[in-house]
């Protein structure tokens, strides 16, 4: 089973990259997943003010600029995990999120495409 991790860390963003302790807390977690052969791949993203949310509505397209409020529950970063349950991607959740700090975490399967 397949599962995103999405990591929103609650709080306003800012230019700044985490600290040097939570990306080593956050480094030797991704080494272990990787070690246990549970981790796809993982990435943090940029902040808001560096993208662009586009919609649809009734066949026409709207882009607006970021940055975006962080009430609107800003996705901070993701992994991907491979996995024998969904219990065992919480608990990798839960792992994640003590390495970042805090933060909240959107546990979802992936869809498998036949």
């Amino acid at each position: 089973m397949r599962f995103a991790l999405l990591y929103r860390s609650g709080t306003p963003e800012t230019n700044e990259p985490p600290s040097a302790k939570q990306m080593e807390a956050i480094g030797s977690l991704m080494q272990e997943m990787a070690q246990a052969g549970v981790l796809l791949g993982a990435e943090g993203f940029e902040p808001s003010a560096n993208g662009v949310r586009i919609r649809m509505t009734s066949g026409q397209f709207t882009v607006s600029d970021g940055p975006f409020p962080h009430e609107d529950g800003i996705v901070d970063g993701y992994a991907v995990v491979k996995v024998t349950s969904k219990a065992e991607a919480i608990e990798w959740s839960h792992r994640f999120l003590a390495a970042a700090g805090g933060g909240e975490s959107e546990v979802r399967q992936l869809r498998e495409m036949r």
